[in-house]
C-alpha cells in the first residue's frame, strides 16, 4: 500500500453500513492504510453497530445510528456499503451535504436513481466514486494491455459463474424489492464494469437476455465463505434470479455476451473474459471475489494467426485489488475533473441491466414460454 502524498492529510473517512463488506473488506483496509483515518462508523441497526465493535481498529471509533449525524466539516469521504435498496437514498443525502461518497456496487438500481445521484453530486459539489475493484487486479490489467494490441475490438465475452455462492440466502439479497435483482445486478455489475475501458464511449443499441433460478432454493447453494451456506429461504420465497445471460450490441456494431451465475453445475468459481479484435484475441481465466472455491491461478493467453501463447501474470493474494483501489482514492478525490465521471458510466451500466431484465421479462410473458424466475 502506498503512503499519503507529501503534505497531504489523511482522508477523514466514515463507513456507512456495517455488514459483511464493511467488516471484512473496508474497515480493516482503511485502518491499515496511512492515507485514511476512520472517523466514524454508521448503521441504523443496533446489531450492526455492535458487530463492528470487535473489528480491527474499532476501539474509540464513534459508532453512529444515522448519516444525518455526520458533520461535513469532519468527514471528507463516506464509504457506503448498505443494502442495495438504500444505496441511492444514503448517497444522495451525503452528496447533498457536500461529503464525497465511495459507493459499493450496484451504484443504483434504476436509471431514475442514477439521475438523482447526478443531481445530488451537482448540488453538493462533492464527487461520487464507485467500487471498481476488478479493474485493479493484476491479471485484468494484463488483459487490458494485451487488448491495446488486438486492433479494433469486435466482441467481448464476460462470464462470472460460481459453483455455489448465493449471497445472504434468506436475507435481502434474494428479495428483489431490497436487492433490485439477483446475479445480474450483483455479479453482472462487475462484469459490465470490466467492459468500460474496452468500450469506453459505446452505448448499447440492442439487448436481449434470459434469467433462471434453478439453484437458489437449494440449501447447498449458499455463499459459505460469508457464513451463509445453510440459510433458509425467506418465508415469502425468493424472487430474484441466480443466473442471467445477455447479448448486447453497441451503437457502432460491436457485441457483448454476459453470463452471471450465483450457482451452477461447475466444480469451481470461475471468471472468464475473452476479447476478440481485428488483430487477434485474448482470454483471461481467473476467479473474482473472495470465494475459497477458486481456480488455483489466473491464466492469460493471446491468440494470433492460429497460435495461442500464454502471457505471464503475477500471483497476488486474494483481495489485493481492494488495496489498490483504496490507494487510488485520494487522487480521485482531488481530481478537479472527477465530478460526473462515474455517473456517465453508471448510466450505461444500469441502462444495460434494465434492458436485459426487460427482455427476460418479455420472453417469460410470451405465450408458451417456460416459467423462470421473476425479474
Amino acid at each position: 500500500m502506498s503512503a499519503p502524498s507529501v503534505g497531504a492529510a489523511p482522508v477523514r473517512t466514515a463507513v456507512v453500513g456495517l455488514g459483511w463488506a464493511a467488516r471484512s473488506i473496508w474497515l480493516p483496509r482503511l485502518h491499515r492504510n496511512p492515507a485514511f483515518t476512520v472517523t466514524a462508523a454508521v448503521d441504523p441497526d443496533e446489531r450492526g453497530r455492535a458487530a463492528v465493535a470487535g473489528t480491527e481498529g474499532a476501539d474509540r471509533l464513534p459508532v453512529l445510528a444515522a448519516v444525518h449525524d455526520l458533520d461535513p466539516a469532519e468527514v471528507d469521504l463516506a464509504v457506503v456499503a448498505v443494502p442495495n435498496h438504500l444505496h441511492c437514498a444514503v448517497a444522495t443525502e451525503l452528496l447533498a451535504k457536500g461529503i464525497a461518497v465511495f459507493l459499493e456496487k450496484p451504484v443504483c438500481l434504476t436509471s431514475e436513481e442514477a439521475e438523482r445521484l447526478a443531481a445530488a453530486e451537482r448540488s453538493g459539489g462533492a464527487v461520487l466514486l464507485a467500487g471498481s475493484a476488478a479493474r485493479y487486479r493484476a491479471d485484468v490489467r494484463g488483459l487490458y494491455r494485451i487488448a491495446a494490441r488486438l486492433g479494433h475490438i469486435r466482441h467481448v465475452e464476460l462470464a462470472w459463474v460460481r459453483a455455489r455462492g448465493v449471497p445472504d440466502r434468506g436475507g435481502w439479497f434474494t428479495q428483489r424489492s431490497l436487492a433490485g435483482g439477483g446475479a445480474l445486478v450483483d455479479l453482472g455489475w462487475h462484469l459490465f464494469d470490466i467492459a468500460v475501458p474496452l468500450l469506453p464511449t459505446a452505448t448499447f443499441r440492442h439487448a436481449i437476455g434470459t434469467v433462471s433460478a434453478d439453484f437458489i432454493a437449494q440449501r447447498a447453494s449458499g455463499a459459505a465463505w460469508r457464513g451463509e451456506g445453510g440459510g433458509a429461504a425467506p418465508s415469502g420465497g425468493t424472487d430474484v434470479e441466480d443466473t442471467a445471460r445477455g447479448f448486447l450490441v453497441t451503437d457502432d456494431g460491436r457485441s457483448v455476451v454476459l453470463h452471471a451465475s450465483w450457482a451452477s453445475h461447475e466444480a469451481l468459481d470461475t471468471t472468464r473474459i475473452t476479447i476478440d479484435g481485428s488483430a487477434g484475441s485474448a482470454t483471461l481465466r481467473c476467479t473474482f471475489g473472495f470465494s475459497p472455491n477458486r481456480l488455483e491461478k489466473s491464466t492469460l493467453t493471446r491468440t494470433v494467426d492460429g497460435r495461442t501463447r500464454p502471457v505471464a501474470v503475477p500471483t497476488e493474494p486474494v483481495g489485493t485489488e481492494y488495496d489498490r483501489q483504496l490507494d487510488a482514492l485520494p487522487a480521485l478525490l482531488r481530481d478537479p475533473a472527477g465530478q460526473g465521471r462515474v455517473i456517465e458510466e453508471v448510466r450505461r451500466t444500469i441502462g444495460a441491466i434494465e434492458r436485459v431484465y426487460t427482455s427476460a421479462r418479455t420472453t417469460q410473458e410470451a405465450p408458451g414460454a417456460r416459467e423462470s424466475a421473476p425479474v
